[in-house]
């Protein structure tokens, strides 16, 4: 490529990065106007993501991050001199609208791997409350002396629970705000049983030892459930692989055989169709695979 190209591939280049940043100016602040009107709407709703980024930025973050790829895509392939219009639209658009939802599943996944640390303590939790029964506390004052030590993401809502009993809010009252903040079924049946004992006056330690027995065996169950479908998971991940792996071992032994996937349109439209119906079965494979319990 001549010097000329590369000047005219640098500014285009930058006239992407400036449109994305004034489009994000202003298309954010209607975002995050927008954003708190839902959430003065939905006051008693919980966005898990909200604990990690503002509503409005992520809509923010998502159109920017699609701009930023789908032009970064753009001028790539008018380096590469890709000149057909089929080609550099789904070469733009494809690019682009994985970086919308990838930046969602980013956050999601930050979501539910906190969602995972908070049950797998829920047991050291009920565990902890029977022996704290046991030795003469009050049920708060053992929540707060395991909360001291137990760490990670219960050892924060217990602290807000807390805070909250001491600003006159119910205990079971607050716990049912953990839940619903992170729904998690050990965390309903702890809750039911503090009511209940509180309504019936018995013996809540013998209870949380029943707990403890039914979480035990529950957390065996699913572990034995995550070995049993990951051949499954494992299996959607090397379908999705496949083709990409074989047009590439081909295109290696025998270039003049898959160059037209590259350098026509209709082998662009080809590989367009490709890769939503690889995705589609990488989906459907997950659906599957995945048991809510």
């Amino acid at each position: 490529m001549s010097v000329q190209g590369i000047i005219a591939l640098i500014l285009v280049f930058a006239a992407v990065v400036a449109i994305t940043w004034i489009v994000s100016v202003i298309f954010f602040r209607e975002a995050d106007i927008r954003a708190e009107e839902i959430a003065r709407r939905n006051e008693t709703q919980y966005n898990p993501l909200a604990r990690f980024i503002a509503p409005g930025f992520l809509v923010q973050l998502r159109f920017a991050t699609a701009f930023l790829l789908g032009g970064i895509a753009l001028c790539i392939l008018l380096f590469l001199r890709v000149s057909m219009i089929p080609a550099l639209i789904f070469g733009t658009l494809i690019p682009a609208i994985a970086g919308f939802y990838l930046i969602l599943l980013h956050f999601r996944k930050k979501a539910q791997k906190r969602a995972s640390e908070f049950r797998k303590k829920l047991l050291d939790l009920v565990m902890g409350l029977a022996n704290g029964l046991r030795a003469g506390m009050a049920l708060p004052q053992a929540l707060e002396v395991i909360s001291r030590d137990i760490g990670g993401p219960l050892q924060e809502e217990i602290t807000i629970a807390l805070s909250e009993y001491r600003l006159g809010v119910e205990l079971p009252e607050a716990l049912t705000r953990i839940y619903r903040r992170i729904p998690a079924e050990d965390l309903k049946l702890l809750i039911t049983s503090i009511r209940l004992s509180q309504q019936t006056g018995g013996s809540m330690a013998d209870v949380l030892d029943h707990m403890t027995d039914t979480i035990r065996q529950r957390t065996v169950f699913q572990e034995k459930l995550a070995t049993l479908t990951a051949q499954g998971r494992f299996e959607s991940i090397a379908i999705a692989l496949m083709p990409l792996a074989a047009f590439i071992i081909l295109y290696l032994l025998d270039p003049a055989l898959m160059s037209p996937l590259v350098t026509t349109g209709t082998g662009w439209c080809a590989l367009g169709v490709v890769a939503v119906l690889e995705t589609l079965g990488f989906v459907i494979i997950r659906k599957i695979v995945t048991i809510e319990v």
